[in-house]
């Protein structure tokens, strides 16, 4: 006998996940373990009541456990992780079905697991404890935690890496911003290049408090007339007339008069648009369907308009949601159609996004190119900061600041807190 076996009194057991005192069998047995639901051979514990029946090294888990080593080259975490006998129904409905975040599988009602109480973060025994067979790994969904870098930096040295650090920078700010330390040559331009009356002058320096940036929490809006994002630093272009509110991030005005090739239109050249004809300006882009009254790339002849960042969106990405991996851009596809975007959950058969090959992990475009690492919002003194599941070291319930619905944050895994990205929107002026 082992040490274990040796020195338990009469072989019997209280153990905290059954009401009634548990029994060793003094013979190897091969069956399947009501604590993890799994096959085992060797030594249970049963009840004699109820046969309920647990393994021995499931009797021997232990209450608390800390991650502090990669757990299946997957996955680490900080907290404590605490030992549940069970995961009702109504809880797991209330917690949008939470998934092991190891194997992305789901979890039985009576079957134990480990959970964060401070992040709602949870795990299968076998996957915390690594109890699972290595072989098994091929069988098994995703994984969701760290990656190991997959690509080389200077084999990529223009990638776009998202999100972008604030609401005012966008694509465009990417491709046409003057270069660092560039003296920018026009201080004045024609405003009838973009279908405007008046000449267009560049701010350098606020004057005598007639223009304020953008800021939220001083109730002022400046909103750029060409990618309708805020405009929250110097130099930008606004119209020379003072009664006049049109104004320009300085690298909207370095748009190119049209475009060849456009990945979504490769027929016919898309031309700048800078006002659209229809009711105030306002038109669906055809790539991620978001309605916007800004400058456009259109077609006249297939009726086919683009804002103007999904008319450069690159074929190659990387995202702080799923880092050191490259994600790569994909059409919308009817066969994407049980396909899930990891950002908000929507079907990837309509809109169009981004791919990462080895995770199959989806983005659609909007989601990763339009959502912002930090926004600023009129109710709250603080910047909101852009957030990942899990969400950890958060002390009150994941709910929104603003519509008030509880968060799905594995069903909504990068999230704005405390407010939905949903909630906290520029799309129309």
């Amino acid at each position: 006998m082992d040490i274990i076996c040796a020195t338990r009194a009469d072989q019997k057991i209280d153990h905290p996940s059954h009401p009634h005192q548990l029994q060793r069998y003094f013979k190897r047995i091969i069956s399947r373990c009501n604590a993890c639901g799994k096959e085992h051979s060797g030594t249970f514990y049963q009840c004699t009541t109820c046969w309920f029946m647990i393994h021995l090294d499931c009797v021997l888990l232990p209450t608390k456990l800390l991650i502090q080593q990669s757990t299946n080259e997957n996955f680490t975490h900080t907290h404590l992780l605490t030992l549940a006998y069970s995961f009702p129904l109504i809880e797991r409905r209330a917690r949008f079905y939470a998934s092991c975040k190891v194997c992305d599988h789901g979890f039985y009602t009576y079957h134990w697991h480990y959970r964060c109480d401070k992040c709602r973060y949870y795990a299968h025994v076998e996957c915390a404890t690594s109890m699972r067979e290595a072989f098994m790994s091929i069988f098994m969904l995703p994984g969701l935690g760290k990656t190991s870098k997959n690509f080389k930096d200077e084999d990529h040295p223009n990638l776009i890496r998202c999100p972008f650090p604030n609401e005012s920078f966008n694509l465009p700010k990417h491709l046409f911003s003057s270069k660092l330390g560039e003296l920018t040559s026009k201080r004045k331009i024609d405003g009838e290049m973009f279908s405007h009356p008046h000449p267009l002058i560049l701010f350098e320096t606020l004057r005598n408090g007639h223009v304020s940036l953008h800021d939220p929490m001083k109730r002022v809006e400046l909103l750029c007339d060409g990618c309708v994002r805020p405009i929250t630093d110097l130099p930008f272009y606004k119209c020379s007339q003072d009664d006049c509110g049109f104004v320009l991030h300085e690298w909207c005005t370095r748009l190119p008069s049209e475009i060849q090739d456009h990945y979504g239109h490769s027929n016919h050249t898309l031309v700048l648009q800078p006002q659209f004809g229809r009711l105030f300006g306002v038109f669906q882009c055809s790539i991620c369907k978001v309605y916007s009254n800004g400058f456009s790339y259109g077609c006249m002849e297939c009726e086919y308009h683009v804002d103007i960042n999904c008319a450069f969106i690159p074929d190659v990405i990387t995202h702080e949601a799923h880092p050191d991996h490259l994600l790569l851009r994909i059409e919308a596809s009817p066969n994407l159609s049980e396909t899930y975007c990891r950002a908000c959950q929507w079907s990837m058969d309509i809109l169009p996004g981004f791919r990462c090959p080895t995770c199959d992990l989806y983005l659609h475009t909007k989601c990763a190119l339009f959502l912002p690492g930090k926004i600023r919002h009129k109710y709250d003194k603080h910047a909101l900061s852009l957030r990942y599941y899990p969400a950890e070291n958060h002390r009150s319930e994941y709910f929104c600041e603003i519509c008030e619905d509880e968060f799905d944050r594995k069903g909504g895994s990068i999230i704005a807190a405390p407010a939905h990205h949903l909630c906290t929107p520029f799309v129309l002026r």
